[in-house]
């Protein structure tokens, strides 16, 4: 016969149990020794230690329903009471029956919470109604129109009331935005004639403008269209259909003289070229930076780049994009060198991985020494049992500390 403090095996193999009210039958063993037959319900045992442990979790950190947490209660309860694992099960029944008494706590709780949420719903409805009410007197019409529309998503994402005050407060809402839209229709209807009398503005603008595009008269046209372009600001807006062809226009115009004067203007255009030149040369600069390999260095090395590109005058627009997003680059290859030393150097997580890591570690120790215990007692079989569950928990601490060292420890 064999025994431990839990249980024992007697002379038939029929397992025991020891619990408060006696011992209880366990089950029958007749494949291998009472040691072996104690282990096997031992890791029974631990296998509901497990799972109210995880049930405790998920009751204590997550938003698990009362009665699905109930439910799982007595699941486990009805294994802990069918006796079928040796361990001290009243100890298990103890941490199941304060497990009830947290999912009541977690019930009531929620009760009180949900009344809340009602009375901040209440509050914050009011709140959504007054500012509407509000808002339906602005003439600020793309702003109060955007927050009106603001107002209703918000609206939707907050819990109903009892029928009666929620259609009492919607009613409300709905009135204040309808009565915007109404003023805001009557405005932009009264536009219309203003836009009519823009276009005729408008309209002898462009043909000065086109007037004026063969001038060489460069500083007193320059000037001239320079009037043009407040005049234009000033005259408002046309009709979209109209606004449009009358701007290119307009600007076509403008760029004809600008371009004939650009030409006059080489000397300028030669110094911007030599500009290019030394913000190229500045650019094949920063990229010998990439890859980062020191970051503080490259830190330091792109900022003197960068204040000397910023010394360096104009550049031809066409050129601008180019040289400038050969920097950007360095620029955002410095950025990203920036977060993976800040990730690296996470103290949160890296003491979550080194934590994981621990953890496996000490599983996998105790396999290898219940797989040395088995080997010595000639258990061939369970010892391969537990070295097929060795080579799992192995797989989980390689990954863990491969993901430790990107922590760089």
């Amino acid at each position: 016969m064999s025994s431990d403090p839990w249980g024992r095996v007697d002379e038939t193999g029929t397992v025991y149990v020891r619990t408060a009210d006696g011992e209880k039958v366990v089950g029958s063993w007749q494949a291998g020794t009472p040691e072996e037959a104690l282990a096997y319900f031992e890791r029974k045992y631990e296998g509901l230690v497990v799972e109210i442990g995880l049930l405790e979790r998920r009751v204590r950190t997550t938003d698990l329903a009362a009665k699905d947490a109930q439910t799982a209660i007595e699941h486990l309860r009805t294994q802990v009471d069918e006796h079928h694992a040796v361990g001290d099960l009243d100890a298990l029944r103890v941490r199941l029956d304060k497990l009830v008494s947290t999912v009541d706590s977690r019930r009531e709780e929620r009760k009180v919470q949900k009344a809340k949420q009602t009375d901040e719903a209440r509050t914050a409805k009011d709140a959504l109604v007054a500012e509407a009410e509000e808002l339906a007197q602005s003439d600020q019409w793309r702003s109060a129109g955007e927050r009106l529309r603001a107002l209703v998503d918000i609206w939707k994402g907050l819990p109903r009331l009892d029928r009666k005050s929620d259609d009492e407060l919607w009613h409300r809402f709905s009135h204040a935005r309808s009565a915007f839209s109404k003023r805001r229709k009557a405005h932009f209807a009264s536009l219309d004639a203003q836009r009519e009398d823009a276009r005729k503005v408008k309209e002898k603008l462009v043909a000065e403008a086109e007037s004026l595009s063969k001038s060489a008269d460069w500083g007193p046209t320059a000037a001239r269209y320079r009037e043009l372009m407040e005049s234009w600001k000033a005259a408002g807006r046309a009709q979209r259909e109209s606004e449009d062809d009358l701007w290119n226009r307009f600007r076509g115009a403008q760029d004809v003289f600008f371009a004939a004067r650009s030409e006059v203007f080489a000397e300028r255009d030669a110094e911007q070229v030599e500009n290019l030149k030394l913000k190229e040369e500045l650019a094949d600069e920063a990229e010998k930076l990439v890859p980062i390999t020191d970051l503080k260095a490259a830190r330091a090395a792109f900022r003197s780049l960068n204040e000397r590109w910023e010394a360096v005058g104009h550049v031809p627009r066409d050129a601008r994009p180019k040289v400038e997003g050969r920097m950007h680059t360095v620029e955002r290859a410095i950025q990203e060198a920036e977060e993976g030393e800040w990730r690296r150097t996470n103290p949160e997580a890296r003491a979550r991985a080194a934590g994981l890591t621990g953890q496996l570690q000490a599983a996998v120790d105790k396999l290898r020494t219940q797989i040395d215990a088995a080997r010595a007692q000639n258990n061939n079989s369970r010892a391969d049992k537990l070295s097929r569950e060795l080579e799992g928990r192995q797989a989980l601490l390689d990954q863990a500390l491969k993901g430790l060292e990107e922590f760089g420890g």
